[in-house]
């Protein structure tokens, strides 16, 4: 009838997860199945981004394993030979610390105020250096610190936690180092790949043109 309402009608149902499921591995797959539009510059850089992928995933662990390892030797060494040539000497302070403005607070036992102090260093001869030390402690108090093979004082040689450290930083720098690389190379050959393209698509408008557009 004229004036009867129309029956409404199922709403279609949309997409659900198999079909996103199979729509990806779908869309993945065309950028290897043939097409005549596709290009041998399109076809060279995909296997050219496949290739570094693959290249990326074998030296980004390789590299970090091995500049890990390195680094990790280094430092032990280091560390050895700080231990070998370092030592803790008595100094005693020339003048009075500065006192905190919050005497006993949890930020005045963490605070540290750099004083010159004196001490005997290896040779045996009386030298004069600066220190950080506890806020407050008056003139003549001693401290002890670390004294190198040359006199001077330095900081205590490194410690497990720091070589751990330094060894998982230099590591990551590594990992990173390959990752950008090949992030880099890819970029750079898609670059020359496309002013190729353009290169080609302006010979290719030279020959077309005056036939598209009527001309002699």
């Amino acid at each position: 009838m004229a004036g009867e309402t129309p029956r409404s009608q199922p709403t279609p149902a949309g997409p659900g997860p198999e079909a996103g499921s199979v729509g990806r591995p779908y869309l993945l797959s065309r950028r290897w199945r043939r097409n005549p539009l596709r290009r041998p510059t399109d076809r060279l850089r995909a296997r050219i981004g496949l290739v570094l992928v693959l290249a990326v995933l074998v030296a980004a662990p390789a590299a970090m394993f091995r500049v890990g390892d390195s680094a990790y030797r280094h430092y032990v060494s280091t560390a050895a030979h700080q231990a070998q040539t370092r030592d803790h000497r008595p100094a005693v302070l020339t003048r009075d610390a500065p006192r905190h403005p919050e005497p006993g607070s949890d930020e005045a036992k963490k605070a540290r105020y750099p004083v010159t102090v004196r001490f005997t260093g290896p040779d045996g001869a009386v030298r004069t250096g600066t220190t950080e030390v506890a806020p407050g402690l008056p003139a003549d108090s001693t401290v002890l610190v670390w004294v190198d093979a040359q006199g001077g004082i330095t900081g205590p040689p490194l410690t497990a936690e720091e070589i751990r450290s330094r060894t998982m930083g230099w590591a990551i720098l590594a990992f990173l180092g390959v990752v950008v690389t090949g992030l880099a190379a890819h970029a750079a050959t898609g670059c020359v790949l496309h002013r190729r393209n353009l290169a080609r698509w302006d010979a290719d408008w030279a020959a077309t043109a005056p036939r598209w557009c009527g001309l002699p």
